[in-house]
């Protein structure tokens, strides 16, 4: 891989199992290209550390094109790196400088546990999902594009709750913990669209209960949240659940 090369000292944290002690331990890699990505500097980082015989690091990963939301990293103190609308494998070494520092974390929340080193896990989201997040009543068969007219307004709010990959940059960001815009993604997202409506209410008590059972905060109000989201769930999306949250209050 051609370019200009680079010597990075990385602090990273490790952790042996979730009920170890963690800690951050410092690494120097070398002939890092400026054409990696993140991932891929981690990589050449684990091939330099199991060349010394020892464990590498543990990180989440799998499509390495910003689709998934595995690649859940805190960089330098900012999910995702800091980069509007990238997630962590599209974040490419050339916004780094020969000799830098760069620290590295997992997700910290309580409801996402450390595993292992950077991996977390995330499955509170999907018991959140499996709360409400679906569509169960009878649709019968897929219809035709078009048999089901929608106003164009309301497809493009769905569409734009629908790009949320549950990556959980949004809980790391928030000083509460909170995974308010994830939650308010998915229930937007199926809310817009008339399958999604006869059950909207129900979904979002249910989904906001399950949220408060997995031990996330309250949402802060500061929109970090979407400041690093990397599909740029706008918090619109928060406003619109405690709108029907409070509806479903009076529903009973």
């Amino acid at each position: 891989m051609s370019g200009k090369l680079m010597k990075l000292t990385i602090h990273v944290w490790r952790q042996a199992n979730k009920g170890a002690e963690g800690a951050m331990k410092s690494y120097v890699v070398e002939n890092v290209s400026e054409h990696m990505s993140f991932l891929e500097m981690m990589d050449t980082l684990n091939e330099q550390i199991q060349a010394k015989g020892e464990e590498p690091v543990a990180f989440d990963h799998d499509c390495r094109e910003g689709i998934c939301g595995m690649c859940s990293m805190v960089i330098n103190g900012i999910p995702h790196g800091g980069h509007r609308g990238v997630t962590t494998c599209q974040l490419h070494m050339r916004h780094f400088k020969d000799g830098d520092e760069i620290y590295v974390e997992p997700w910290r929340a309580q409801a996402f546990p450390v595993l292992r080193d950077l991996v977390v896990d995330r499955s509170a989201f999907d018991r959140i999902i499996a709360k409400g997040g679906y569509v169960s009543v009878n649709t019968g068969g897929a219809p035709d594009a078009n048999a089901l007219p929608i106003p164009k307004k309301e497809a493009d709010l769905a569409m734009d709750a629908a790009q949320c990959i549950g990556c959980g940059a949004c809980v790391a960001a928030c000083k509460n913990a909170s995974a308010m815009l994830f939650v308010a993604a998915k229930a937007s997202h199926l809310g817009h669209l008339p399958q999604g409506q006869p059950e909207q209410l129900d979904r979002v008590k249910n989904m906001a209960m399950q949220m408060d059972a997995e031990g996330f905060g309250n949402c802060s109000n500061l929109s970090q949240c979407e400041a690093v989201c990397p599909k740029e769930i706008p918090v619109r999306v928060i406003a619109e659940f405690n709108r029907d949250l409070i509806k479903a209050q009076f529903k009973g």
